[in-house]
């Protein structure tokens, strides 16, 4: 049987004048299923129990589950899924003392190839449906609730996948998250993270929803990018540029770039000089991102010196630097380490 959210609202008001019953059991419906993220159409109880068995002849209700729950010592939480067809994902929740965030995926796998991440290293599957990643949001919303007494807040797609890989589905789930007939998020809580696909930026530059973008780049050198993140090849950077330039102009909002420095790799005056020129060409902040080793030796987070040298010489420039420190690092739930260990 099919999963009844993959109707639309209009389809799902055909679907109950066909049944003889009334256009406004649509609306019912929708909001048991994206507002209150109902997974069993038995507990619709606003709806005869002789309606309901008649939805569950025809649909059903394939909502995620959580396979293995794990608790790191900074509080971070992350979460094994299971999808309705076996596969796996994991999603994270993170707390500070001011907010929780939810790391969500968008993909089984990850169709790129990046070098220092562990997602790049599995097989991409398939992409998730639209309910499978509103079903993360909504799974974490309710552990912040439970393990921290507040709602969730801040909402990253820098899970498992690359989100522009998995467009459609992931402009539509975020639709369904800031709806007021769904989970009624602020857009301007959810930052939409890629590794950068010029014509996909544009698109969701074009989109009605109005959410942070954050551009994973690791380095403003091309030849160096590319022996980084291999897939980049196909995107120079130029190309990159003009759509972030384009997407500031549809929407107003800086770019993020997200940047981890390594040893021996990135670390040095020329690196960082080539990412001022990078930042100068459109506002923008960066983020150094502390690295979290995923076994192979090649990539070693640098030391502090070269970390506070890039600081020096950003804020030097007058481009507002953060860093970003490693959180749940001792259950595999930091940046760059998501690859279904807990399933082995």
């Amino acid at each position: 049987m099919k999963d009844i959210r993959t109707l639309s609202l209009d389809q799902l008001q055909e679907y109950f004048v066909s049944l003889g019953e009334k256009p406004f059991r649509a609306k019912q419906v929708y909001d048991w299923l994206w507002s209150k993220n109902l997974h069993s159409i038995e507990e619709m109880t606003n709806l005869s129990k002789d309606l309901r068995d008649r939805i569950s002849q025809e649909y059903m209700i394939n909502p995620i589950s959580v396979d293995q729950l794990q608790k790191s010592t900074d509080g971070t939480i992350k979460n094994g899924v299971k999808l309705h067809d076996g596969l796996l994902v994991e999603s994270v929740l993170i707390p500070t003392e001011t907010r929780t965030t939810a790391c969500v995926s968008s993909q089984v796998g990850c169709s790129l190839n990046c070098e220092f991440c562990a997602t790049a290293r599995l097989k991409r599957m398939r992409n998730l449906e639209v309910a499978e990643i509103v079903d993360q949001v909504a799974l974490i919303d309710r552990q912040s609730r439970l393990y921290f007494d507040r709602p969730l807040s801040n909402i990253v797609f820098m899970g498992m996948g690359e989100p522009m890989m998995n467009y459609k589905n992931v402009v539509e789930s975020i639709k369904k998250i800031t709806e007021p007939s769904g989970l009624g998020m602020s857009p301007r809580r959810i930052t939409v993270s890629t590794s950068g696909i010029p014509k996909m930026i544009k698109m969701l530059a074009d989109e009605e929803i109005r959410v942070n973008l954050a551009l994973s780049l690791h380095s403003a050198i091309e030849k160096k990018r590319n022996e980084i993140m291999p897939f980049s090849d196909k995107f120079p950077l130029t190309d990159i540029m003009d759509s972030l330039k384009y997407w500031y102009e549809k929407t107003g909002n800086i770019i993020t770039f997200e940047y981890c420095v390594w040893k021996g790799i990135n670390d040095e005056d020329e690196d960082i000089k080539a990412l001022i020129r990078y930042c100068k060409q459109i506002p923008s902040k960066v983020n150094l991102i502390q690295y979290n080793p995923i076994g192979d030796g090649k990539y070693d987070q640098c030391n502090k010196a070269a970390e506070d040298n890039y600081v020096r010489q950003l804020e030097k420039a007058g481009i507002t630097v953060l860093i970003r420190r490693s959180r749940g690092g001792d259950i595999d739930a930091a940046c760059g380490q998501l690859a279904n260990k807990s399933s082995e």
